[in-house]
């Protein structure tokens, strides 16, 4: 399988490592020159515009921003779809609103190539480490398909249903997520004024039942504040993008969202 890839970041750029370490022929885009750098070692082929990755793709992997960067580089005529051949895949790694993969999946089934979406979990070292976490959602053949590209930087890759279900589980991890750094951060401030050391308590709790990912970062990262800078707006986003699926199925969100709320608003990033 050839792969594409475009998004270079900070957790693109070490799985589309991953990906040529692992012998598959790779295509890379990017819109800023800086981040091909790291690749002028590997051989990486390099593309001239989205089209001419697609054009050399069988597999073309997408690890931008959001749902603008989605339609930028998939529509046009410079764009993905101006080239891909029948049978091919894109992969939405970024974490998106499903919608935005059910309307490219249209667009893109006119010219008989496939759509999953597959969000990750983990960050730039757990792709550097092969440990990132995909969940991937749409058909199961194509996602079977995909899967030894995706096991270069992934364990697990988790296949969670239909198109637009991955980027609805990865929402809900990011809300909960979101939610825990709340009543982490307000846990650890009732520690320091009841007298015992916030160091402690997380070197206690994170070896007890009480131990969550969130506090474990927030010791990690320095506090609520510096990952707020670092994750703010996109953790505002994701809950956005959750509360407006939830309202349109009519299902309440309940204490997960008050608790998420109370965390964006000690960020600065209210909902």
């Amino acid at each position: 399988m050839k792969v594409g890839f475009i998004g270079l970041g900070s957790q693109g750029g070490p799985m589309a490592r991953r990906i040529v370490e692992g012998g598959y022929e790779t295509t890379l885009w990017a819109r800023r020159p800086a981040t091909l750098e790291p690749f002028a070692d590997t051989p990486a082929k390099v593309a001239k515009s989205p089209a001419e990755l697609a054009a050399a793709s069988d597999l073309v992997c997408l690890c931008v921003v959001g749902d603008a960067d989605i339609e930028e580089v998939t529509g046009g005529e410079d764009g993905l779809l101006a080239a891909m051949e029948p049978g091919s895949v894109i992969a939405v790694h970024s974490t998106v609103h499903p919608d935005t993969c059910r309307e490219l999946a249209k667009e893109a089934g006119v010219q008989r190539v496939s759509v999953i979406d597959a969000p990750v979990s983990g960050g730039g070292p757990a792709a550097s480490e092969g440990r990132l976490l995909v969940m991937a959602g749409g058909a199961a053949d194509i996602v079977e398909r995909c899967r030894p590209v995706f096991e270069t930087y992934a364990d697990p890759v988790v296949h969670v249903g239909d198109l637009g279900s991955g980027q609805t589980t990865k929402l809900l991890n990011n809300l909960l997520f979101t939610a825990n750094l709340g009543t982490a951060v307000t846990t650890l401030s009732l520690a320091e004024a009841l007298g015992v050391s916030p160091d402690r308590l997380i070197e206690v709790v994170s070896r007890g039942s009480g131990n969550s990912f969130a506090l474990n970062a927030l010791g990690g990262i320095g506090g609520l504040e510096r990952l707020a800078g670092l994750a703010g707006t996109l953790l505002q986003k994701d809950v956005r993008l959750i509360v407006e699926l939830a309202e349109r199925a009519a299902a309440p969100s309940g204490a997960v969202l008050d608790a998420a709320d109370a965390t964006l608003a000690l960020m600065g990033k209210p909902r």
